[in-house]
């Protein structure tokens, strides 16, 4: 029995260092106890523990870890820390590398952490050490405090408890109800699908209250008493440190009984309220106080009044005290997130600064004040100038919070009757602030029942139907082309409603790949935008120009004009962007044109800011663009992340064709590239669908991915007639590369057209590969895809000789990989020596890229050559049937005790290519352990 522990924090029902017995959750220690049981018999599994602040999470967590060392089971306990949160893997790494007996290789661990590119060694050692460590007995991972983990420890936590799932070892995580961070919600949202178990926290039974009471005060206490503790609702760390701060002075024992010296006692400090301010910015802690001090709810507007500020400014410090959970929104309003919160800050304050506060907030007018200082002035629906109020302080905090002004949106909603004349705007307005905080369906539903209601202006409907199109953009692309046309249509609108809708209508049409129709809309469009002089349109617009000039192959003008979109869209500001954001295109156009590492910087800083912000919909739309850059610079199992991290929720709006050109493809390519059949053919299935949308480029995408698929399963006259269809559509609106996804795609079609017989589609698609290099010299990635293309075509060394030459420069390891590959095949008909370098290095860019499918071929390349030929059948032992040689190979290493790591070096593979091995061979052989695995080898092998 070991026990290691990162983190050392003070349990809430801790006193004085004394800890007091857990009362009230007698059901849940039960539910761990029985769950430990099971993890005794050899089941693993995840536990979920929720609840607000105050509920006693961190105290579940201890004793259940004292109870699993009670059982003589393996321990790892940690906990993030919201002034930690940068430290790549922090919480969990720290939790299994420290303490007695810790997890081995721990500095090659921490070193994987900071290597840039490392991530997919870094899960595939620290799942090979855990499961070592199972193999030896069970394990309890606890990791408290997810709402403060990295975006790393997420991906880690959540890929191990999958990857290892067949192992003894029970994950126990506690997490903040409430709002959390959209990795942490899609991280609780993939292990709820894993199957975790929940347990919710609420507020503890009068029982309880009265049981710790007595804990505390050492005696029953008396009705009054009891009163008071029940102030703390039922929050055992508040109840605990109410009681504790009236115990040496506010509290006596007469007769056995508990009872008050002199009525209720005056607000006191807690000291989990202390601590909590102490970690605050002095920014926070200010406002935190002044709030205190005004008592009850309070707006954005009265505190930055008070302070001397504008409301924007004080955004961070308001974010950074809902996070401390010292205070909550509650509408348009703050509040504290108890009152016993609020009197403990209240508390701390001088007196002088108490009073000074109260009568500048009693100076203000009426309609400024709080409930609680003045009558409450309760706005009634209809209060026009409360809702004008409202939608004032929403519009000049949508580009920094844009959650707070989606909620205020909201609150003049309310205050606005069904029938009133500006109801419409109001709509229009608060329906992009739901969408871009991730609340989509909720936005379109509001304005599909404003358009169906009738009756509305044409120039409400037209904002409406704007609101929608940009809405609609992520979703249905078809969609966005419907609601924009059908707003242009409208008689009598301004001249900058107008633009603007035609400014949508043709990034819908170019998004869905009607170029020719883009084009045409946009220039009217540009006609409207510049008689209105509206700049937002004009940034939109310049997407469009960009798009059209890569339609025709013109990538330096193309380049040109995506700059330029991106620099006007940041100059006016995210929250007037028609399309958020315009730097997306840039990122896509970056990747596509093999500057691979400028596209990932482009995207990594978008997601960083839109997270910043709030803007859940921009950074679902980064992650997306992020995973087309993660597959072809090689990262796949980065890719397949940030794919699942982003994958389309039930609530979203339509078929989500933008997780169709990016995630869905992604996924698809990775399926192929690492060999995994079954998530391949879940993917043809989305392909097929997508292959029958109304938009064009969706279609093109589904009739690509069921090529590739048809070409993996060995069926290459199926692929060209998948193709058929993109091929013979009206040449204005086919894909910018004859049909294909990316550039590199080029050899890829070249050499599936030759496998058909099809020479002619092959011979189109080296002269297109060519015309795009020579129309684009300063590009190399280009020139390298023509290269390829055109060796394959003429069965030439050469051109496959200067294409791996030109990939050199490029960061596309697979399309490199591909080149080199071909390249050795060609040598290897006439001068089989010459080859090998060409197949080792191959080799070498498939296994880091984890792509095990053409790792296994390039194997079989390798011993073709003669170099580790593959041993023949008769070489292989008659017990082991149903496996192939090389998992053997990884089983019998395995069975001695070598950890995939081990195994990896030991056959010169891939530790995901041994991972592969090996879980194939348990399928096969119908095993779920290392344990069982060795057992079958021994009476095997040898008999025993």
């Amino acid at each position: 029995m070991s026990v290691n522990r990162v983190t050392t924090r003070t349990a809430p029902e801790e006193l004085g260092g004394v800890r007091t017995p857990l009362r009230g959750r007698d059901a849940e220690l039960a539910f761990i106890e029985a769950r430990l049981d099971a993890l005794d018999r050899g089941e693993g599994g995840i536990i979920r523990v929720e609840g607000p602040a105050g509920t006693g999470r961190s105290r579940i967590l201890a004793e259940a870890a004292a109870a699993a060392r009670r059982r003589g089971t393996r321990v790892f306990e940690g906990a993030a820390d919201p002034d930690e949160r940068f430290a790549p893997l922090g919480p969990l790494l720290e939790g299994v590398l420290a303490g007695e007996e810790p997890l081995p290789g721990a500095q090659r661990l921490r070193d994987l952490t900071t290597t840039p590119g490392q991530r997919f060694w870094l899960l595939q050692e620290l799942g090979d050490r855990l499961r070592e460590a199972a193999r030896r007995g069970p394990l309890f991972i606890v990791l408290d405090d997810l709402q403060w983990c990295d975006d790393l420890t997420l991906l880690t936590f959540h890929t191990l408890a999958a990857g290892l799932s067949a192992h003894p070892i029970l994950w126990l995580v506690a997490v903040r109800a409430g709002s959390v961070p959209p990795g942490v919600r899609t991280t609780l949202d993939r292990i709820r699908q894993a199957g975790a178990h929940g347990l919710v926290l609420g507020a503890l039974g009068d029982r309880a209250v009265a049981r710790i009471t007595e804990d505390v005060l050492g005696a029953p206490p008396d009705p009054d008493v009891l009163r008071l503790a029940n102030r703390a609702e039922g929050l055992p760390q508040l109840l605990v440190e109410l009681l504790g701060s009236l115990r040496e002075e506010a509290v006596t024992i007469e007769d056995g009984t508990a009872r008050l010296l002199e009525g209720p006692p005056a607000p006191r400090r807690l000291p989990s309220v202390v601590r909590r301010l102490d970690q605050l910015s002095d920014e926070a802690r200010e406002l935190v106080r002044t709030a205190a001090a005004v008592g009850g709810t309070v707006t954005v507007a009265l505190l930055a009044e008070l302070l001397g500020r504008s409301p924007a400014a004080l955004i961070t410090a308001v974010r950074e005290s809902l996070d401390a959970d010292l205070l909550a929104e509650s509408g348009d309003r703050l509040t504290f997130r108890h009152d016993l919160i609020r009197e403990a800050v209240e508390a701390g304050l001088p007196l002088p600064l108490r009073q000074a506060l109260s009568r500048q907030v009693a100076g203000l007018p009426p309609g400024r004040a709080p409930a609680d200082v003045t009558e409450a002035r309760g706005a009634a629906s209809g209060d026009a100038a409360e809702a004008d109020r409202l939608r004032a302080e929403a519009a000049e905090l949508a580009g920094t919070a844009p959650g707070t002004a989606a909620e205020l949106s909201l609150k003049a909603l309310g205050l606005t009757p069904v029938d009133a004349p500006g109801r419409p705007r109001v709509i229009a307005e608060t329906i992009p602030l739901l969408w871009q905080t991730g609340r989509a369906a909720r936005a379109r539903d509001l304005g599909a029942t404003a358009l169906a209601a009738g009756g509305l202006e044409p120039e409400d409907e037209a904002l409406i139907r704007l609101a929608l199109a940009r809405l609609a953009v992520q979703f249905d692309f078809s969609e966005a082309v419907r609601q924009a046309r059908a707003g242009v249509a409208l008689p009598g609108t301004s001249r900058t409603v107008r633009g603007r809708l035609l400014a949508m209508l043709a990034v819908g049409l170019s998004m869905s790949g009607e170029h020719a129709a883009a084009e045409q809309v946009a220039a009217e469009a540009w006609e409207t935008a510049a008689a209105a002089g509206d700049r937002t349109a004009e940034a939109t617009l310049t997407t469009v120009r960009s798009a059209a000039s890569f339609h025709r192959m013109d990538l330096a003008e193309s380049f040109r004009q995506a700059e330029r979109s991106a620099a006007l869209a940041d100059a006016l500001g995210v929250s007037t962007s028609l399309w958020v954001p315009e730097a997306l295109w840039y990122a896509l156009l970056s990747n596509t044109t093999g500057r691979t590492a400028e596209a990932l910087a482009v995207a990594e800083e978008g997601i960083r800011t839109t997270r910043e912000q709030g803007r859940t919909a921009a950074t679902r739309m980064w992650l997306m663009t992020r995973t087309r850059i993660l597959l072809e610079t090689g990262r796949l199992s980065d890719a397949r992340a940030d794919a699942e991290a982003a994958s389309p929720t039930t609530d979203d709006p339509g078929p989500g064709n933008l997780a169709d050109v990016t995630l869905r493809y992604v996924m698809l390519r990775v399926a192929l590239h690492t060999g995994d059949r079954k998530a391949a053919e879940a993917y043809a299935v989305e392909a097929r669908r997508m292959r029958n949308d109304g938009a064009p480029v969706v279609r093109h995408f589904g009739t690509w991915m069921l090529a590739l698929m048809a070409d993996h399963e060995g069926r290459p006259d199926r692929a060209m007639a998948e193709l058929d269809a993109v091929m013979t559509s009206p040449a204005a609106d086919r894909p910018a590369y004859a049909g294909l996804i990316d550039p590199a795609d080029a050899p890829v079609l070249v050499r599936m057209a030759l496998r058909a017989g099809a020479h002619e589609r092959a011979a189109r698609a080296v002269a297109t590969a060519e015309e795009r290099a020579v129309l684009n010299p300063d590009l190399p990635f280009l020139a390298a895809t023509a290269a390829h293309a055109r060796g394959l075509l003429d069965n030439d060394l050469a051109p496959l000789v200067r294409a791996v030459r030109l990939y050199e420069d490029c960061p596309r390891p697979l399309a490199r990989a591909s080149a080199l590959e071909d390249a050795g095949r060609k040598l290897a008909a006439t001068r089989r020596p010459e080859a090998v370098p060409y197949f080792e290095t191959a080799l070498s860019l498939y296994a880091r890229s984890g792509a095990e499918r053409d790792v296994a071929r390039v194997r079989r390349r390798l011993r073709a050559a003669g170099v580790r030929r593959r041993p023949s059948a008769a070489g292989l032992s008659e017990a082991w049937t149903e496996l192939t040689a090389a998992e053997l190979r990884v089983v019998r290493l395995v069975a001695r005790g070598l950890t995939n790591q081990q195994a990896a070096e030991r056959l010169s593979l891939s530790p995901h290519t041994v991972s592969s091995h090996l879980r194939r061979a348990f399928t096969k052989l119908d095993i779920t352990s290392r344990t069982e695995l060795a057992r079958l080898v021994q009476r095997r092998d040898h008999g025993q």
